[in-house]
Parts: C-alpha cells; sequence; structure tokens
C-alpha cells in the first residue's frame, strides 16, 4: 500500500507538472492558488467536524498524560483551539502562501556560451527554479502542519505524502478529508497530497527513492535521528533546538530581561524557545541576573544554575517557594532541550566564550546576543563590537542580536507559513517556506540552424551574460 502511495504521488507529479506547463507561468499559479483557496473554504465550512476530533485527540492525550505515557508539552502542541488564535493563523497561512509570488520559473542565471553571429547561431544558458518533487513529510503531534506542508507543496509546484503522529491521528484524518474534498473540486491531480497512518508504512516509503525525492521530518532528536538513519532520499530538517541567549556585559536591562522572558515563556515547548542562559560575570555583580532571575522564578520557570550563577542568587533563596526552582545544574542540563520552563545558566567570562559554549552545546537553530542597542547600520559593519564578534562567529541558522528566539519562524521572518526549521549547511537554512521547497535546472537554448557540437565549443566563447 505505501509502496502505491508513492507511486501515486509521482504520477500526481508529473501529471501536474504536463498539466500546467502549457499555460504559462502565471496561468499555471493561478490554478495552483485556486486550490489554495479551495481548502480555506473547506477547513472554514468544515470547522466544527475539525474541532470535536482534535478534542478527541486532546483528550486521549491528557488520559496519557495522566498515566504518565505522555508529556504535557505534547499535548499543548497538539490542540489547535486553546492557544488564542492558532485556529485563524492556520487559515490565514493557506491565504498568506497563496499570495506570495511563485516560486516557480525564476531565471536566477543566464549566460550566452556563442556569438549570435557565428554559423551555428546563439547558445544560451538559463539556470531556471523547479519543483524539488516528491516530499515525505514526517511530523509529531501537531496537526496544523497538515495543513502548512499541503499549501506549501502546492503552491511550489511539490506533491507530499503526509505522516503525523499518532496522538493527532482524529485531527489528521478530517484534515486530510478537508484537503482532498478541496482539490477534488480543483484542477490539480487528486492524490498531489495524500496521508499516511502507520510506522511501517514510512519505513517502506523512506526506501522508496525511485519515487520520493526529500523526506523532512518534524518532531523530537529520536524522530529525525532514525528518519535520517533510515532515509535512502535526502533529508531536511532539524534535530534540536537548543537555543541560547548570552548577556553581554553593555546590556540594557529592560530589553534583556522582556527579550529573555518572551523567549522562554511565550511558548516553551516550542524549537525556537530560549533553553540555554549565558550571563557575562559584570552581571552578577550590576544586579541584573539577579533582577532578571527574579522575573524568572516569579512564571514558574526552573532554573538549573552553574555554581557562579547558583552563589549569586542567595538572596532569592530565602524565599522558601523559589528555592525549589532553583538547582545546580548537571553537565547534560546544557545539552538539554527542555521544552517546557526550565532553563540552564551559565556565567561566562567574554563573548568569545559564549560562542565556545554554543558551538560546543547548540544544534545549530537560533541563538542570540543581547547587547548595548545598536545604530542602524550595515549588515557587516567594520569593527570588533560584541554583536559584530557573535554573528560572524556563529554559523547557527539564525543569529539575533536584541530579538527573542521566538522571532525564528516562517511567519515571522515574511516567508508565510513554514515548512519547518534546517540546521543544515546546504540547500534551504532556517525556516524553510516556499524558497526552500524549490531547486533549479540549467536550460540550454540554440538559436541557431545550425549543429551546437562540443567538439567545435571553444571555452574563450562565452560571454559574461546576455
Amino acid at each position: 500500500m505505501a509502496t502505491q502511495i508513492a507511486c501515486q504521488a509521482r504520477r500526481a507529479f508529473d501529471d501536474a507538472q504536463k498539466l500546467l506547463s502549457g499555460r504559462g507561468s502565471e496561468a499555471a499559479d493561478a490554478a495552483r492558488v485556486k486550490a489554495l483557496e479551495e481548502i480555506r473554504a473547506e477547513l472554514e465550512a468544515s470547522q466544527d467536524e475539525i474541532r470535536a476530533a482534535n478534542e478527541l485527540d486532546v483528550a486521549e492525550a491528557n488520559a496519557l498524560v495522566e498515566q504518565g505515557k505522555l508529556s504535557k508539552q505534547l499535548v499543548s502542541r497538539l490542540d489547535l483551539f486553546a492557544k488564542k488564535g492558532k485556529w485563524e493563523s492556520m487559515l490565514q497561512g493557506v491565504s498568506d502562501v497563496a499570495k506570495l509570488p511563485s516560486p516557480l520559473d525564476v531565471c536566477t542565471s543566464a549566460n550566452r556560451l556563442a556569438d549570435p553571429h557565428g554559423p551555428s547561431g546563439a547558445l544560451d544558458l538559463y539556470r531556471v527554479t523547479c519543483p524539488i518533487g516528491v516530499l515525505l513529510c514526517i511530523f509529531e503531534a501537531r496537526p496544523e502542519v497538515i495543513v502548512n506542508i499541503a499549501s506549501l507543496a502546492i503552491k511550489s509546484g511539490n506533491a507530499a505524502i503526509l505522516k503525523g503522529g499518532k496522538e493527532s491521528k482524529h485531527s489528521a484524518a478530517v484534515l486530510a478529508r478537508c484537503i482532498a474534498r478541496a482539490l477534488g473540486r480543483s484542477e490539480l491531480p487528486e492524490h498531489i497530497v495524500q496521508t499516511v497512518q502507520t510506522r511501517d508504512e514510512i519505513q517502506t516509503l523512506l526506501h522508496e527513492e525511485r519515487y520520493i525525492d526529500l523526506v523532512i521530518p518534524r518532531g523530537s532528536n529520536a524522530l529525525v535521528k532514525s528518519i535520517q538513519r533510515e532515509a535512502r532520499m535526502p533529508v531536511m530538517g532539524h534535530a534540536d533546538g537548543l537555543c541560547a541567549t548570552y548577556i553581554h556585559e553593555d546590556a540594557e536591562p529592560t530589553l534583556t530581561i522582556e527579550t529573555v522572558l518572551d523567549s522562554k515563556l511565550d511558548y516553551p515547548s516550542a524549537c525556537n524557545a530560549l533553553e540555554t542562559l549565558l550571563v557575562h560575570r559584570k552581571q552578577l555583580s550590576s544586579g541584573l541576573w539577579l533582577t532578571l532571575a527574579e522575573a524568572l522564578l516569579r512564571a514558574n520557570v526552573r532554573l538549573h544554575c552553574d555554581l557562579a550563577s547558583l552563589e549569586a542568587l542567595e538572596p532569592l533563596r530565602q524565599n522558601v517557594e523559589w528555592t525549589k526552582f532553583i538547582e545546580a545544574a548537571r553537565p547534560e542540563d546544557f545539552d538539554t532541550e527542555f521544552l517546557d520552563l526550565d532553563l540552564a545558566v551559565r556565567v561566562v567570562d567574554s563573548v568569545e566564550e559564549a560562542v565556545d559554549h554554543i558551538n560546543a552545546h547548540g544544534s545549530g537553530h537560533t541563538d542570540v546576543i543581547l547587547t548595548a542597542p545598536l545604530p542602524e547600520k550595515s549588515i557587516n559593519p567594520p569593527g570588533q563590537t560584541a554583536a559584530d564578534i557573535f554573528t560572524r562567529s556563529l554559523s547557527s541558522s539564525s543569529v539575533f542580536v536584541n530579538a527573542s528566539s521566538r522571532f525564528a519562524d516562517g511567519f515571522r521572518y515574511g516567508f508565510g507559513t513554514e515548512v519547518g526549521i534546517s540546521t543544515g549547511r546546504t540547500h534551504a537554512r532556517g525556516p524553510v517556506g516556499l524558497e526552500g521547497l524549490v531547486t533549479y535546472k540549467y536550460v540550454l537554448r540554440s538559436t541557431g540552424s545550425g549543429p551546437q557540437t562540443a567538439g567545435a565549443f571553444s571555452q574563450e566563447q562565452v560571454y559574461p551574460g546576455l
């Protein structure tokens, strides 16, 4: 059955390419936009059905939490309606993707290789964007991802096979039916977006490199590592979101406190939430660390502190209620993605030491420096400020100055919804939107009536552009 699904996805992709290729780029994009409009309309019309299915998933998940078989953090990711604006954001994401410029058929390079006045005429080489093909997307308990990825796949001209976590099975089934009904009213092939349900199907699909071009896993470290080991095709994604924030010696107090609180508290179970706090030693005596720690403790954040940061909190440990939220850090705490109200804290003596710590323990997701307010200037100004050293020394997919780590998100980057975060060093990095779901091909066009033969070609003939 899984092989059949992969074959259907490949056929749907090929059929869509042929169907839309003769219409021109604008008409082809209009057909994809119409399909997305149908999807949003179907989701809106089916809200009650989707809510009922989602409530069933949440109820079953809460029962597992009570039995100690599931984490509370997973339940928060599962619920489509509890967090204000989450449902509306999912719907708006479909419309936002539809409105984005098409990433397809964009010429990114053009060179004339042969003289148009020669015996064989001009020989022109173009690099043009095109879809990747069939995407296999595997994710855990976030049912809205089905809609996000389906929208991106359709707009970028790809086909997609989607697999959500078993905890979201009821929500996923209804969402998949909604998408299928919407596609049935569009010009696109019905199998351009499909879903699978079991791990056995995934095991088979990971070996179907004949039909599937790219795997995109979203979820835990264990999930991503497992996919990377098993897949016979490229894998794009990230394992951990070990995001760190470094507080430099000249950081502005109000900016620092508000930014750290937002990074940790806005959505603790998100992959772009703050997990490690690095504090310059001078901030122990300045009082900033003490003030910030008190704010974190008031929000019930458990602080896993190294010796220096722990000793500096002695005045706060007089409060018996706060004492239970302060503990000595273990070495493994600095390699842990808590996804909860926990924060590992370490004192450092310089920005260079902060960079060394992040390079040793980070996951390349999102890292932040909080320092003196920056003047408006270019991205690579001369000089050696702490911000310059930090941003140039780290190769994380996102590096921020005086901004919350929670900004590492496709919506906030202006990309529309995202297929996921990539910490890889090739192709797409950071929040992956439409541009990350296209690749390119070279198109060589000869305009003359005579033969263009490689044997007669001379590199000296190459022209710098068209």
